[in-house]
């Protein structure tokens, strides 16, 4: 993964972290009687688009694959200790039941989980991690890891599909990881490119880790592997993915590589045009 970051994920997504617990029933009761799947909490929904009940909109897009659920726009909950049916609080009005020790009244998020949730006005969607461990990036769109506010921005970074998978990156419950070249890609689809052995980003071809060491081996591979007479001074144009740089190079069957930095990751171009002053 080199010296990439990742991004928070979506304030839905599971985490490793302990439970805020005021008694042992309690924590016991949220875990195995309230909640679903994706977290806890002591209330569903009624879905404003199908009028289904629901305990999250996870549960709702699992099931009903066309359209999904707009958690911005859920009016009416239900209790899930007293099934009274109310507008969105964290509080039941009859039997006074807290719904969740986390509440977003934007997102209508309810977790009983302790996971560093805040909400992010700018992403417009709550995220995990811990509001002090990020800082939002306007230009990329997304809340980024304290060490990488010198990062390179992308305008609009996370409102895009992942190039890999196609879904949606900016309201993923999975984290994303950030190539140098600042394009996102889910971690487990960037794990996946490597175990292809594919290290370049879907979108630019910048090489996502160090190849460095690589490099070296294909030095050395081309320096005991000459070429046929008539190739030997044979020279190509080659624009490097890494530093972008067009350069003219020997032709090796083996790789081409840049000149200015080095790089083996490069491809054909067409030789630069030339001006004439007259």
């Amino acid at each position: 993964m080199g010296d990439s970051s990742s991004t928070p994920s979506e304030s839905e997504h599971e985490s490793e972290n302990s439970d805020f617990s005021e008694s042992e029933n309690e924590v016991e009761k949220s875990d195995f009687q309230y909640g679903c799947s994706h977290y806890s909490r002591k209330c569903s929904f009624v879905s404003p688009c199908c009028g289904k009940i629901y305990t999250c909109r996870i549960c709702h897009d699992d099931e009903i694959t066309l359209h999904n659920l707009d958690r911005h726009s859920v009016k009416e909950i239900i209790c899930s200790e007293c099934k009274e049916k109310q507008f969105v609080s964290n509080k039941c009005r009859k039997c006074g039941i807290q719904f969740g020790k986390y509440f977003c009244s934007i997102c209508n998020l309810y977790d009983d989980k302790e996971k560093g949730q805040f909400h992010c006005d700018g992403c417009g969607i709550c995220r995990v991690g811990g509001k002090d461990n990020f800082f939002h990036c306007h230009t990329c769109g997304l809340c980024l890891p304290l060490e990488k506010r010198e990062h390179k921005c992308v305008e609009k970074a996370s409102r895009t599909n992942c190039p890999v998978c196609m879904e949606d990156l900016h309201t993923s419950r999975e984290n994303a990881h950030i190539p140098h070249c600042g394009h996102l890609i889910h971690n487990s689809c960037y794990k996946k490119l490597l175990r292809m052995g594919d290290y370049r980003c879907p979108i630019c071809g910048v090489s996502t880790v160090s190849m460095k060491n690589t490099w070296t081996m294909i030095d050395e591979e081309i320096a005991n592997t000459p070429m046929p007479p008539e190739y030997a001074d044979h020279k190509v144009w080659i624009l490097c993915r890494d530093c972008q740089e067009v350069s003219e190079v020997k032709f090796h069957v083996l790789g081409l590589k840049c000149m200015k930095c080095n790089s083996y990751n490069t491809c054909g171009a067409s030789a630069p045009e030339t001006t004439t002053v007259k």
